[in-house]
């Protein structure tokens, strides 16, 4: 397939410390087949048994193949589309009443904050996409379509025009866009590239975007439902976060004003697809894309608070407090404490949801995953970067045989090879046959 060589390595800042989420094992906890992590879930308000509780979290890995495969800097490619290579990712990972969430799909050019990401919004993009849901289905998998607007994370010279976000807010400090713009072998800082302030007619067409994807995906390319992705610093945070939110109207001002246009947004989307097809992934207490915010509680709190009230979601998707994309667990609990939350867990949200179907992902891996679903916490595990690298995970954790160490380096493409460090990771009768042993993934 045709790919796109970068000028620098593909490792964004943001990787540079492999994160925690607090949790230590449980030596007495069952293991294998006898955890409740291999015991059926439905989701989907009844329309949906899956056979065990380990999902695969959605990664983006820059593997899209581009529509203009010959760019010049004068006429750079913008889009990118699911391949054969992508649709081989997925059907490694699909197991039989397994779930898969798909990596982020940007609704158009103006919200895709990378390059090499494979959105939702042309006849290509459907189609690759139908192929991926396909194998996937004929191996007996279910798959959800993870909506992503990157908002001011992204710059002009990639979009091709303006960056949007809740309010005008730069980047602070000297933070890079982790690729050189098109034509370019340097990096540049966000801060010099500030982003427009959505107006209210800005605003409607960002959800017109999302709800046309969100009908591509269920209803044209057959997947099991759509999951917003609500989280770790894109365009529905910089709406929730007071340090990038300073709006005086509608949407901004207060914790509640801040929330009204995720709702709105989940609103829409509802009235799409059906509440039993829609979910939200949303991180209260990250920090990542400069998502600094205070009144978390207030504000995720009256999030969660409405959106139990007014629709009834397939599930919901939380990540863990003392996980961070860019921080290690060390100076992640020293934020959690300067805010009065030195002990915080995602309790609290448990207990809004109530019966809704909760997954927690973050630092779970091999050794710390055991006896927790039993605790009735959780009701299941969105797995990434140990799902990426052992795509026979579901398997192995059955088993209690080790995990693949990933390789971080190969993250982020385009690669010209981009099949190294996403297809080519054995499963363990590979390993076997071969007489090596595998290179274990820390904990």
């Amino acid at each position: 397939m045709g790919s796109i060589q970068r000028a620098t390595p593909a490792i964004p800042p943001s990787e540079a410390v492999i994160p925690g989420n607090g949790q230590t094992p449980k030596p007495d906890a069952p293991k294998g087949p006898s955890s409740k992590l291999f015991t059926p879930l439905t989701i989907g308000n009844g329309s949906l048994n899956l056979s065990h509780r380990i999902i695969l979290a959605p990664l983006t890995r820059n593997r899209g193949v581009p529509l203009n495969p010959n760019p010049t800097p004068s006429s750079p490619n913008r889009t990118w589309y699911p391949g054969d290579l992508m649709t081989e990712y997925y059907v490694q990972r699909t197991t039989p009443g397994g779930l898969l969430i798909s990596e982020g799909l940007p609704p158009s050019i103006e919200c895709n904050g990378m390059p090499g990401v494979p959105g939702l919004f042309c006849a290509e993009q459907v189609n690759g996409w139908k192929d991926v849901v396909a194998a996937v289905r004929a191996k007996g998998g279910f798959i959800y379509a993870q909506l992503w607007n990157a908002g001011r994370a992204a710059i002009p010279q990639h979009t091709g025009g303006p960056t949007i976000s809740a309010s005008t807010t730069p980047y602070v400090e000297d933070e890079l866009y982790p690729y050189p713009p098109p034509g370019t072998s340097t990096q540049v800082k966000y801060q010099d590239f500030p982003p427009t302030e959505l107006s209210v007619e800005g605003i409607k067409k960002q959800i017109a975007d999302y709800v046309r994807t969100a009908k591509l995906a269920v209803k044209e390319c057959g997947f099991d439902g759509v999951e917003l992705h609500g989280g770790n610093g894109y365009l529905p945070e910089q709406f929730l976060s007071s340090n990038i939110n300073v709006r005086t109207d509608a949407y901004g001002g207060t914790p509640e004003k801040r929330c009204t246009f995720v709702l709105e947004l989940m609103e829409a989307l509802k009235d799409a697809v059906g509440e039993d097809k829609l979910a939200i992934r949303l991180s209260p207490f990250g920090l990542y894309n400069q998502a600094r915010g205070e009144q978390r509680l207030e504000t995720w709190g009256h999030l969660c608070k409405e959106l139990k009230k007014r629709m009834n979601l397939s599930y919901v998707h939380f990540i863990e407090p003392r996980y961070e994309q860019v921080h290690s667990l060390e100076e992640k609990n020293k934020y959690l404490e300067s805010w009065g939350f030195p002990d915080i867990d995602l309790n609290l949200f448990r207990d809004i949801f109530g019966d809704t179907p909760f997954f927690s992902a973050g630092g779970w891996n091999d050794k710390n995953c055991w006896g927790v679903l039993e605790d009735g916490t959780y009701d299941a595990f969105a797995i990434g970067r140990l799902f990426l690298s052992t795509p026979d995970m579901v398997e192995r954790l059955k088993k209690g045989l080790p995990l693949n160490a990933y390789d971080r380096s190969r993250f982020y493409g385009p690669f010209p090879d981009p099949e190294v460090g996403y297809t080519d990771y054995p499963v363990y009768e590979e390993l076997e046959k071969s007489g090596k042993t595998p290179v274990e993934a820390s904990a």
